[in-house]
């Protein structure tokens, strides 16, 4: 079989890329992409010249997965050794799956491909559709959430605290599945919440999970909450009001509130 060495190459980035990328949401690591794109360089790289080694069974594997957790180790985001553990094993978990299912279909299919010390060539560079099916994904991922924050789920909130209030843009959002004490959770900007009150008072939080982590947010009950939709306006009371820790510009309302 003749094998060209930038398709070779072309095609072990597109998998490598494929394969840390689909780790990186499993294991909700908030690695940013040029460090997934510059593991899977490497990746590529080792995966050219690692058949010119000439090494045993054996020796290949060990060598194999070394080199897996050193792309690893380089395309996450390394805040603790648990989340370099979960990173990785969703790698390795996922190259297997994908390994198994790529030689069974070959076999099914018919197709070429020869299979080394723990290697494999094939006659069709999967890698390279596979990661175009990616970007789809993500491109796709991407506009539903530009979509699900579009003008017409856009309300317009007026939050009162105390003797305090402000006026903040929201909209409801499905995803939001935050709850204390079985009532659900609105979460507001910082900024916004600071302007209700001293954050520094508030004693009640809930765990939220979020693409960076897990996180304890700071959770305060406002005396009213106004949502103005189409000419409507619709007070609710005694509303869990979440402070998020990240930077948002709008209130993500809970949609239990639209069956009170």
């Amino acid at each position: 079989m003749q094998v060209y060495v930038e398709l070779a190459v072309l095609e072990n980035f597109c998998m490598d890329f494929t394969l840390l990328y689909c780790a990186k949401i499993v294991s909700k690591n908030a690695a940013p992409v040029w460090r997934i794109a510059f593991g899977s360089v490497i990746g590529a790289c080792f995966a050219v010249v690692f058949p010119l080694f000439g090494l045993g069974a054996a020796w290949a594997v060990i060598l194999k997965i070394l080199s897996g957790l050193l792309i690893c180790l380089i395309s996450c985001k390394l805040k603790s050794l648990k989340s370099y553990i979960k990173f990785s094993g969703a790698f390795f978990i996922f190259t297997a799956l994908l390994g198994g299912a790529i030689i069974g279909i070959f076999s099914l299919a018919g197709l070429d491909y020869s299979a080394g010390a723990g290697f494999i060539l094939s006659s069709v560079p999967i890698g390279i559709p596979l990661f175009g099916a990616l970007i789809l994904i993500i491109g796709a991922r991407k506009l539903a959430a530009r979509l699900s924050k579009s003008s017409k789920n856009a309300v317009v909130c007026r939050i009162y605290a105390g003797q305090s209030h402000v006026s903040i843009n929201g909209f409801f959002d499905s995803g939001n599945k935050v709850y204390i004490k079985g009532q659900p959770v609105s979460v507001i900007p910082f900024e916004a919440a600071e302007k209700l009150m001293d954050l520094s008072r508030i004693k009640d939080g809930v765990k939220i999970h979020t693409v960076a982590g897990s996180r304890t947010i700071k959770v305060f009950t406002a005396d009213r909450m106004e949502i103005a939709e189409g000419g409507k306006t619709t007070a609710y009371t005694g509303v869990k009001i979440g402070v998020s820790p990240n930077k948002i510009n709008r209130a993500v309302l809970h949609c239990d509130l639209l069956e009170g």
